[in-house]
């Protein structure tokens, strides 16, 4: 395994072109003692960590900030109130009635990154609804928040 397959696992958990940018050249490939990925790092600073259960990524800020770039809006995102920012930013969980736009491809599980509707980072996390769920329900988590801007 090698930065080309963190690549591959990139563009197919986040869009095809979105792996060489989250992962640019440079970047270093951490393994664990059974030969997978552990996480990718550039420069000593954590871009994502691979889930063992399912293959797939988590992210830093750092790769939150990667992917908001290198995609259009709102792919791979979930749009929360403005007034709501501060809350989100300090790492607390994102609840549907705060949502106002978010990826129509979005389900239940899936890596994403949390903006305001400015289009600012303020997290990155899984969201535990699919989109007609979180577009449904008034209550209950949106996404749960691994990594808050400011924590």
């Amino acid at each position: 395994m090698s930065l080309k397959t963190a690549r591959s696992i990139a563009d197919y958990q986040f869009g095809v072109g979105v792996g060489e940018k989250v992962f640019p050249d440079g970047c270093d490939v951490s393994y664990r003692r059974t030969g997978t990925i552990r996480k990718v790092s550039k420069d000593g600073v954590d871009i994502a960590y691979l889930r063992v259960k399912d293959g797939l990524f988590t992210l830093s800020i750092i790769g939150g900030r990667r992917v908001l770039e290198s995609t259009p809006y709102p792919e791979n995102r979930v749009v929360v109130l403005n007034e709501v920012g501060d809350f989100i930013r300090d790492g607390k969980t994102a609840f549907a009635k705060h949502v106002v736009e978010l990826d129509p491809e979005i389900r239940a599980g899936m890596e994403v990154v949390v903006v305001d509707e400015d289009d600012n980072l303020l997290a990155t996390g899984k969201t535990t609804l699919s989109y007609k769920e979180i577009k449904l329900f008034e209550k209950g988590a949106a996404v749960e928040v691994r990594s808050g801007v400011d924590r």
